[in-house]
């Protein structure tokens, strides 16, 4: 009997070692593929502005960006401007998280509000955050706040629908015998709802870091002085494209950076459920 639980053993084993080994595999086959693809891009790019197939003065070329990103270094400029638009969008990422996850406890656990504030979110959602931006810059200025409040719009009232739409959904047999046992919608939401709703949360975290970027950038095309979005405007305005596409990628990099951080606090989470 312990001769065929040892073999058993040693095959579940064996079985899984070849699993982590295929996934381990495809994984490293997947990251090579997309620096292959990155690396091809840049270099159909780079070719062919210098063989004069694309013209430089407007689409710039790789070694012009790098160039270009040496001296924001140099001068201190991708300091100030990067750091002032992640700050900006940390800021907002941060109000727009603890809010929504506020109002959408408020929305689970009132069912009259929620029937009344329900159909409001849904036409604030679906309004054009840009045209919002302008009535911002009247109440508020031009400035910080203005730019973080424009980063909250463009995130907020989605994030509060997909947040109270996951807690609706929340298991109802598991809530009912909270409630057969003397539980009320306190203990419920305690003890159920937000435990079980993690996952969505931090999903919606993935979704709502972007989103708040995209607010921050919108706000500071019309009211800013200094940052990414402003050296974007600026930048087109006065036909300096290498300070325009370097400024985008710079964009694309912190988009990327604040996606994988959440993206590893949800990894660690998973890890620790296992």
């Amino acid at each position: 009997m312990n001769m065929m639980q040892i073999s058993s053993d040693n095959v579940t084993s064996s079985a899984q070692k070849q699993f982590i080994r295929h996934h381990k595999c495809h994984h490293h086959f997947v990251t090579g593929m997309r620096f292959l693809v990155l690396f091809c891009f840049l270099s159909v790019w780079e070719i062919s502005a210098k063989f004069g197939i694309i013209d430089t003065f407007f689409f710039s070329c790789p070694s012009m960006v790098l160039s270009y990103f040496v001296k924001m270094i140099k001068d201190g400029s991708f300091f100030s401007n990067t750091g002032i638009t992640l700050l900006e969008t940390l800021f907002s990422f941060v109000l727009v998280t603890a809010f929504s996850l506020i109002t959408a406890i408020l929305l689970w656990y009132s069912k009259t509000l929620s029937e009344i504030l329900e159909p409001y979110l849904v036409i604030l959602n679906s309004l054009p955050k840009s045209a919002l931006a302008p009535l911002f810059i009247v109440w508020l200025g031009t400035g910080t706040d203005t730019i973080i409040v424009a980063g909250i719009s463009v995130a907020l009232f989605g994030s509060i629908i997909n947040l109270y739409t996951g807690f609706k959904h929340v298991d109802e047999e598991k809530l009912k015998l909270i409630y057969t046992l003397g539980g009320n919608r306190l203990t419920a939401l305690r003890k159920e709802v937000l435990p079980a709703s993690i996952p969505l949360i931090l999903s919606n975290m993935k979704v709502n870091v972007g989103l708040a970027l995209v607010g921050v950038i919108i706000g500071e095309f019309l009211a800013a002085r200094r940052g990414l979005g402003y050296l974007i405007i600026y930048g087109t305005q006065v036909f300096q494209l290498n300070m325009v596409i370097t400024s985008i990628i710079i964009l694309c990099v912190i988009a990327m950076a604040l996606y994988q951080c959440i993206q590893f606090a949800e990894h660690l989470y998973k890890k620790k459920t296992m």
